[in-house]
């Protein structure tokens, strides 16, 4: 496929592509990270006994 261009032009076509990967890998992972911490705020056992706290208030 890169045979049809020149080997400096090969080279800077490689290194874009890696550049574009690499850039694609940080959003990627700066997503995760977000994810994960929206995870961790959560606790399922708190929120099951502040409904049920609230359900006993309301009978």
């Amino acid at each position: 496929m890169l045979e049809n261009f020149s080997p400096t032009m090969q080279l800077v076509i490689v290194i874009i592509i890696l550049a574009v990967l690499f850039l694609l890998v940080l959003m990627n992972n700066k997503r995760n990270k977000r994810k994960r911490e929206r995870r961790s705020n959560r606790n399922f056992r708190e929120k099951i006994s502040e409904k049920r706290k609230e359900k006993k208030e309301d009978t």
